[in-house]
């Protein structure tokens, strides 16, 4: 999940207050070097004794074969950034001597499979009745959503208009950038 925007990697770091770096496609990272996740990582071992890591899987595409296969809906399938980072992981620990036990979380199906919150349940309930008043009152291609604390329709040529991505001047990454505590890892 996220193949061309870090919004969900993002919104889960600052939820879960347990992630120590979030890796997103809108922000380049060196893995190795001195400003790399890797010093980072051995830093966070060596004074926390342990480290979580969230990257959303359009992240450090640079770092992993690209193969230009596409997948059933045409979309290019993406090296796993998950898998790399792992073994380049293991690998740095090792070469440094500092034991490391690495686990690897693909939460894919986890996401989808959980049951929705109060809160999310009693959302999807209202974006749905407002989407059945919509056709009901004739609309077409429109999609509804909350904009000022308001339930309205979209029209959706507008709403794709132009993808969507995490601005990482933003304060919502700035949030997230202070959650974690992660340095600039350029």
């Amino acid at each position: 999940m996220g193949r061309s925007s870090g919004f969900i990697a993002m919104h889960a770091s600052l939820a879960s207050g347990q992630i120590d770096i979030c890796l997103i496609p809108e922000v380049p990272f060196h893995l190795h070097g001195p400003h790399g996740v890797l010093r980072h990582l051995k830093y966070l071992i060596e004074t926390k004794g342990s480290a979580v890591v969230c990257v959303a899987e359009g992240a450090g595409q640079n770092f992993v074969e690209q193969t230009n296969a596409r997948d059933a809906s045409g979309n290019t399938v993406l090296g796993d950034i998950g898998v790399h980072l792992q073994q380049e992981t293991k690998k740095y620990f090792k070469e440094i001597g500092v034991p490391a036990d690495v686990k690897y979380i693909d939460p894919t199906y986890m996401i989808r499979a959980c049951r929705a919150n109060a809160s999310d349940g009693i959302l999807c309930t209202v974006l749905g009745q407002n989407a059945v008043h919509g056709a009901f009152a004739g609309y077409s291609g429109i999609t509804v959503g909350i904009c000022n604390t308001h339930y309205i329709y979209f029209p959706i040529p507008e709403v794709i208009s132009y993808p969507r991505a995490v601005d990482p001047n933003s304060r919502m990454w700035h949030r997230c950038l202070t959650s974690t505590g992660q340095p600039d890892f350029v």
